[in-house]
């Protein structure tokens, strides 16, 4: 269960942004929206908005990023270059490292483990372990110092090894990994659970092996599009081959099944099968590659990231999607969902906390920031006291009255006019 992320110096992050999860203190309504596991509590979901160019996208791309430098590891060349991709509009701040850190919990363990890296080094990394009482070291690196401590368990010879075999653009845990230490086992199968998903481009999800070639993937995703009334009877996949150069690789035709009419507009018995990419809907296609992932990860328990998840969605399918996560019914693994939007319909008709809703925006040196509605605050001016904002408000309206900021601000049309002119 993911708990919080952080990062900074990462595009437009600037300093430190940090995306929790924890249920914030004394706030009541949709108290079945906090998960409960091994005595660790955190949010099913989390919602960002704010304005295009905002950085929501960023934070989003950061914990793919993460993710990737993480479970790609050991399989990195000793000359092959980081993912570092630096806050520009600072002065210094392109030679500063970007840091990543994940708190989580797997079985009734609560870890905190994150990373800081340039473009050639890893130039930090940790890994701390709570579980009753205070946060105990498992390693901290400093460049080339690997530093384990005992709470670090494993063949003794295994873990000198890691030691010296971890190069310099690599992270240890992802050797202990591949030397097979439990604990980093398991925390890399917790992340390989955990999917990134840019909304806008999904189209490798709809013929992949792992969602055709198997019985029970195909069937809930089948199932899945059909409860979407779409106009589908049937979904089947042909594979195709792909192999070139001893390698094999398969992708699959997805067909489309719908019912044939008489003349007089009557069912008969005939289908009718076409292409499903090629003669279905923008928004039919996106849910049948939206479809595969979200699967995926209600059958696992893990965490699905999507930047823009409304993108060619009908409202009401991107709602239900939300549902989805929401609903114990059909999220009995307590997997979490984490995704940027611009849909502000789901601020009035999804069933959110207001811990649950972030918004980004950009300071006065265009770093992006992120802030949650439950630690809005609204400042009488005549008396200076504070108060938050009550669960039953009409949140949709006053996001776009811009009473929570991070939406566009626009500058008069006169100006557009005079351009126009020329």
């Amino acid at each position: 269960m993911l708990i919080e992320f952080s990062v900074s110096n990462y595009r437009s992050v600037g300093e430190r942004q940090v995306l929790s999860l924890v249920p914030a203190n004394n706030q009541k309504d949709f108290q079945e929206n906090i998960l409960d596991v091994d005595g660790h509590k955190a949010l099913n979901l989390i919602s960002i908005y704010g304005a295009n160019g905002s950085g929501k996208s960023n934070l989003l791309q950061a914990m793919g990023i993460f993710i990737f430098l993480l479970v790609r590891s050991s399989s990195r060349a000793s000359t092959d270059k980081l993912k570092y991709d630096p806050f520009l509009l600072r002065d210094g701040w392109e030679k500063m490292a970007t840091e990543f850190e994940a708190v989580f919990s797997i079985k009734e363990v609560r870890y905190r483990y994150g990373f800081s890296y340039n473009e050639t080094h890893i130039l930090t990394e940790w890994l701390l372990r709570k579980g009753a009482g205070r946060e105990v070291k498992i390693f901290r690196r400093e460049e080339d110092t690997i530093d384990p401590s005992s709470a670090l368990k494993g063949n003794q010879k295994v873990i000198d090894a890691a030691i010296e075999a971890t190069r310099e653009n690599a992270l240890f845990l992802g050797t202990l990994d591949m030397l097979n230490i439990e604990i980093a086992n398991e925390i890399f199968e917790f992340f390989q659970q955990t999917l990134y998903v840019d909304g806008m481009n999904t189209g490798s999800y709809g013929k992949m092996e792992s969602v055709w070639g198997g019985n029970v993937v195909k069937k809930e995703v089948t199932d899945h599009l059909k409860r979407l009334k779409l106009g589908l009877v049937d979904v089947e996949a042909r594979k195709n081959d792909l192999s070139q150069q001893g390698t094999a690789s398969h992708e699959y035709q997805v067909l489309a099944s719908h019912k044939y009419y008489d003349s007089a507009g009557k069912p008969t018995n005939k289908l009718v099968s076409w292409d499903y990419f090629e003669r279905e809907s923008s928004g039919s296609v996106k849910a049948l590659e939206m479809g595969a992932p979200i699967v995926g990860i209600l059958a696992s328990g893990g965490r699905l990231i999507i930047d823009e998840i409304e993108a060619k969605m009908h409202p009401l399918l991107t709602l239900d999607t939300i549902n989805l996560f929401l609903n114990k019914e059909t999220n009995p693994k307590n997997a979490q969902l984490i995704f940027s939007t611009h849909d502000t319909n789901l601020l009035s008709y999804a069933k959110m906390r207001r811990d649950q809703i972030y918004f980004a925006e950009k300071n006065e040196w265009e770093s992006t920031e992120i802030y949650s509605l439950s630690d809005f605050v609204y400042v009488n001016e005549t008396d200076g006291s504070q108060t938050k904002e009550r669960p039953d408000t009409d949140k949709e309206t006053r996001y776009i009255e811009g009473r929570y900021g991070a939406v566009p601000v626009l500058g008069p049309l006169a100006n557009l006019k005079r351009v126009l002119n020329g």
